[in-house]
């Protein structure tokens, strides 16, 4: 096998993962995009990091687009490269939007590409289980490579992702602090069991969730309240779940996104989406995300 001789371009949508009750198994894309590059070089390796994160990464071989990239060379067969890496971040990071799966799904896309006939070494199905690998769970791999609305999860020692149905009405409105907070730490305050009632409670509305983003979304409100997860979490961010509070005793259906800190509301062509932002509290950043109906794309 041979790499090619042009540079390979990448983007890779944010992503919003849980939606409230769906812990761990429902995530979201949204229109905004990690845009990455990189080709093949006689010299040494090179890293480029512009946008969100440019002063934090590191810039050599644990960058998580270039482990990422290794990881899709090992499984293709190859030997690892010299290439140029270019990034362009617009994803904030350890906000709860899915920055490093979007680093971890546009560096296998990445090496993929690079390799002529890499298509054929390593199909997609094969892509979204190293992605999920690399992250330990698949709720926001899931929708950075496939796009959409997806449920996803694990059966036996397989991962799974089925693409479901969004509304064209709906769109969001995502809260972000200039806080991060790491995924880690948030996962730390969640107990290691709930109850029988909160378990049954998060299951129904994650199925009504599915129905009300697929066609019915007078009843997001319902369907995106969480028992499971969210109040948890609250030490580690107040602001989120105040405002979280604030939003939903007004009817909007807000949730935490992902691991937080920042915040999703869902909105339709009835909801005003300026109103919305301008509900932001002072710091923080209020932007109107369509649903990205496109996963990973290369060219």
């Amino acid at each position: 096998m041979t790499f090619v001789d042009e540079t390979v371009r990448v983007s890779v949508p944010a992503t919003s993962a849980n939606l409230g009750p769906g812990f761990d198994c429902l995530g979201l894309a949204l229109s905004l995009r990690d845009e990455l590059s990189a080709r093949v070089v006689d010299g040494p390796s090179s890293i480029t990091v512009t946008g969100e994160g440019a002063d934090e990464v590191p810039l050599d071989d644990s960058h998580l687009v270039v482990r990422a990239m290794h990881t899709a060379f090992e499984a293709m067969g190859l030997e690892p490269p010299r290439v140029e890496l270019a990034c362009r971040n617009a994803i904030p990071h350890a906000r709860g939007l899915g920055s490093s799966s979007a680093a971890i799904v546009g560096g296998l896309a990445l090496a993929r590409g690079l390799v002529a006939g890499g298509g054929l070494l390593l199909d997609d199905e094969a892509v979204f289980r190293l992605a999920a690998d690399l992250e330990g769970h698949p709720d926001n791999v899931a929708p950075a490579f496939y796009g959409g609305f997806v449920i996803s999860g694990r059966e036996g020692e397989e991962w799974f992702a089925v693409r479901s149905g969004v509304d064209p009405r709906v769109s969001t409105v995502v809260f972000v602090p200039d806080t991060p907070l790491a995924t880690s730490v948030a996962r730390r305050l969640l107990p290691a069991s709930v109850s029988h009632d909160d378990a049954a409670a998060n299951a129904g509305r994650t199925a009504l969730l599915v129905a009300a983003l697929a066609g019915q979304p007078e009843h997001l409100l319902a369907a995106t309240r969480d028992f499971v997860h969210q109040h948890y979490r609250e030490p580690a961010m107040p602001h989120t779940l105040g405002l979280v509070r604030s939003l939903r005793d007004d009817g909007i259906p807000a949730v935490v996104s992902g691991a937080g800190p920042t915040v999703l509301a869902f909105c339709d062509g009835s909801r005003g989406e300026q109103a919305l932002r301008d509900r932001a509290p002072d710091g923080w950043g209020a932007w109107h995300l369509a649903v990205e109906r496109d996963g990973v794309r290369v060219g």
